[in-house]
């Protein structure tokens, strides 16, 4: 795990603080169309969306934008999680379950909140 794939948690002060400043520089837009890329069947990662938008230390804001989502699931924003699997938020935690309902419609595997076999439908934007 990289230190830019951390959780999009805006829990502290300095988070908050680093994540609007990394916001500020992360075109709305261009993430949405970027996560719309992600076929489905497959998922992304905060780190990986943010490295594809040109500004790889805003995986904090790329978090914070999935959460003001104008138009899911138009904007498969289900389909980015943690670099680690884990589902992460999904417009707070009471959402999870919707999350997991999404992603298993499009025959992802989830097992405790974190995907099965999440190398095989990671989505990189490199290749």
């Amino acid at each position: 795990m990289h230190w830019f794939d951390i959780e999009p948690t805006l829990n502290s002060p300095r988070a908050a603080s680093t994540a609007m400043r990394h916001a500020r520089k992360v075109d709305k837009k261009l993430v949405y169309e970027v996560v719309m890329r992600i076929p489905k069947g497959k998922v992304s990662s905060y780190g990986a969306v943010a490295r594809a938008v040109g500004v790889p230390e805003a995986a904090r804001a790329i978090g914070s934008i999935m959460r003001a989502n104008p138009n899911p699931p138009t904007i498969p924003c289900h389909r980015v999680v943690y670099s680690d699997g884990r589902l992460g938020g999904f417009g707070g935690r009471s959402h999870i379950p919707e999350k997991v309902r999404l992603l298993r419609s499009e025959g992802i595997r989830v097992a405790n909140d974190r995907i099965v076999d999440f190398s095989r439908v990671f989505h990189d934007f490199r290749g």
